[in-house]
């Protein structure tokens, strides 16, 4: 087309076509450039679904680590060591991305994209690296090693680390023309900027990829464990705890989970109606062992719930269970009758029953006696006149039968209460300052029953000073100016301690008073 025999008038419509064919190729390298930049900002839009969705997995696997120690807890150590890799990486990427948009003017502009200078002079000085591109290499192998260092020992995740090698591998690539070069010059040396932009998107692609793997195969493969066989066992339902003879036996072998790992963070278990303290049981593959006596002859109810943790709340497994205890043949049945005592002015608790009846089959009466539900009843002997009060039981059989029993209660009156400061009592030491900031207060001594007290008002003492008459439970400014004129080892009392427990419907017995010696 440039011949020297050409027209000036065809040289100008060669010329004319070369102009021509040159705009083609620039269309086409913009379109080219502007298909790298939408990619790029699909590749972004996916990369931020997919850090939501792996932000909720790591929550997950920490929610279930406080919710499930046992089981989780390792996983969660390894998942936290994934993140932070993956997030180490990620956000160098990010910064290296970041330099590379400032060198043009509008982010969005992707036909001005088209140069590879930034990375040709951040990465390589004449046929070598860097030291930033050594940095960068650095920075794929850190997170290549490291993940597959957290894996290697966890079964089920071979295909993983598999992937994770073919993803971040570095090794030396074989070009079109069959010659070898770096990974670093094959991918990233001359590229348009645009199209580096890309490639590392897709690097961060890649991380956050492997982190929603790795975090999804151990929830899915701690799943699968929990579901497996292996850790069931069977047991054995029954309506009732004993039979009588010629009865049908209705039992049912059912499944029931025996996985060690499974603990439950609280067990309130009563009982018949008393809260099991925690030597009386033990949690052993997953079972919450009872070390309980089999009590008297009779029904025993075990009710309470086993409180599991999940997704941050309490969930409460309600047990609802009994047993029976029959007397053994030709053994004597020995008890001490003085102990059976309930007390006047509070609610007793009782648990009345016969072994092999069920609760709606049994009946009991006596003056005070209130059922509270199943086997539970309240005795209220406020208005008992005497000593005594006897509970008259009778239950029906499967058959119609009746049986019947009997059992006589002393009745008692409430201990008399001890009077304490800050929580001692009897005689205390103490020094002047602490006891005008004192609390008066006052107890039950080994008593049974839960009933605190509340103090109203006392006798305040000081040796050669009048009495004085407080009302409250600390010393008021009367009692601290009678205390400061008291000597070191002098001997104050509080008595005439006003002392009343909450539900409580008689009179309580005086109040024993403290002495406290002064220390200074």
């Amino acid at each position: 087309m440039a011949g020297g025999n050409l027209s000036p008038r065809q040289k100008m419509i060669n010329l004319m076509y070369l102009v021509f064919i040159a705009m083609l190729a620039l269309n086409m390298s913009k379109e080219v450039l502007s298909a790298f930049g939408l990619m790029n900002e699909k590749l972004v839009e996916s990369n931020n679904a997919t850090e939501e969705r792996n932000l909720s997995l790591v929550a997950s696997l920490e929610q279930k680590a406080t919710d499930q120690p046992e089981k989780y807890k390792p996983l969660q150590a390894k998942a936290s060591q994934i993140d932070k890799l993956a997030h180490d990486f990620d956000g160098y990427i990010s910064e290296l991305k970041k330099d590379m948009m400032e060198t043009v003017e509008d982010e969005k502009d992707y036909e001005v994209m088209d140069k590879g200078e930034f990375l040709d002079q951040a990465f390589f000085k004449g046929g070598k690296l860097k030291p930033e591109g050594e940095e960068f290499l650095n920075k794929i192998t850190t997170f290549r090693e490291g993940v597959i260092d957290v894996l290697k020992e966890e079964k089920g995740m071979e295909a993983v680390i598999e992937d994770v090698k073919k993803k971040f591998n570095t090794d030396q690539v074989e070009n079109r023309d069959g010659i070898k070069v770096d990974w670093l010059d094959y991918h990233y040396k001359g590229f348009p900027l645009v199209a580096s932009l890309t490639k590392m998107t897709q690097l961060q692609a890649d991380i956050k990829t492997t982190e929603s793997e790795v975090l999804s195969q151990m929830l899915a493969g701690e799943l699968s464990n929990q579901v497996s066989m292996t850790n069931y066992t069977t047991l054995m339902e029954t309506t009732k705890s004993a039979y009588f003879n010629g009865e049908k036996f209705d039992g049912q072998i059912v499944l029931g989970r025996k996985d060690a790992s499974t603990k439950p963070k609280r067990v309130e278990l009563k009982l018949d109606g008393r809260a099991l303290t925690e030597d009386q049981y033990e949690i052993e593959d997953g079972k919450v062992k009872l070390k309980i006596g089999t009590g008297g002859v009779g029904e025993h109810k075990i009710e309470g719930n086993l409180i599991f943790g999940e997704g941050g709340e309490e969930i409460e497994v309600p047990v609802s269970s009994s047993f029976a205890t029959v007397a053994k043949p030709n053994s004597a049945t020995i008890s001490a009758d003085k102990m059976n005592v309930v007390y006047r002015g509070v609610k007793n608790p009782m648990t009345i029953s016969f072994a092999g009846v069920p609760d709606n089959k049994v009946s009991a009466s006596a003056q005070g006696l209130s059922r509270a539900g199943g086997s539970k009843y309240i005795m209220d002997a406020t208005r008992v006149k005497g000593r005594e009060v006897t509970i008259n039981v009778t239950g029906t059989l499967p058959d119609g039968g009746k049986v019947s029993d009997r059992a006589t209660f002393r009745i008692k009156d409430l201990p008399k209460p001890t009077g304490t400061i800050r929580g001692e009592d009897g005689a205390v030491k103490m020094q002047r300052n602490a006891l005008e900031i004192s609390t008066i207060g006052a107890k039950f001594d080994d008593f049974d029953f839960e009933l605190p007290l509340r103090v109203s008002g006392f006798s305040f003492k000081v040796p050669g000073q009048p009495t004085i008459k407080v009302r409250g439970n600390k010393l008021d400014s009367r009692a601290k100016g009678a205390l400061r004129k008291a000597k070191r080892g002098s001997s104050v009392q509080i008595f005439d301690i006003e002392a009343k427990a909450s539900g409580v419907s008689v009179i309580l017995k005086k109040v024993s008073p403290v002495f406290i010696e002064l220390t200074n």
